[in-house]
């Protein structure tokens, strides 16, 4: 049987950030799928529609805190188990606390955001070779 190619869901409110984010995704490997998200609305309607292998998050966004999406994932029953790296311009403590309690598995800032750390955690979470 063979599996599927990891979907990787990009939740960032800024359309230069996306298509960078979604540039250096499709670098690393052709074969990853990606989604796009503005909001954390259009995150979740991502979420409720096919199954996410790992969220690439933004802190700032127009309809909440990414840091507080995270802690609604990790209580969620069918999301908790989806790895989320957060991506922010400005990681302060206070995002990093509720980030280390939802068990967010990477924190960056966004010039983190790089093939090579991204392949790394993709590798981590066996969803690459």
């Amino acid at each position: 049987m063979t599996q599927s190619a990891p979907i990787c869901l990009v939740v960032e409110d800024t359309d230069f950030d996306r298509m960078i984010m979604q540039r250096k995704l499709a670098a690393i490997d052709k074969s990853l799928q990606v989604r796009l998200a503005a909001t954390l609305a259009e995150a979740r309607q991502c979420l409720y529609e096919e199954p996410i292998s790992i969220i690439f998050l933004d802190n700032s966004l127009p309809d909440g805190k990414g840091a507080n999406f995270a802690l609604e994932l990790s209580a969620h029953r069918g999301w908790s188990q989806i790895p989320v790296v957060m991506v922010s311009d400005w990681p302060s403590p206070f995002m990093s606390a509720k980030a280390e309690a939802a068990n967010v598995v990477a924190i960056w800032t966004k010039t983190e955001f790089t093939a090579l750390t991204v392949a790394e955690v993709l590798r981590s979470r066996g969803l690459m070779v």
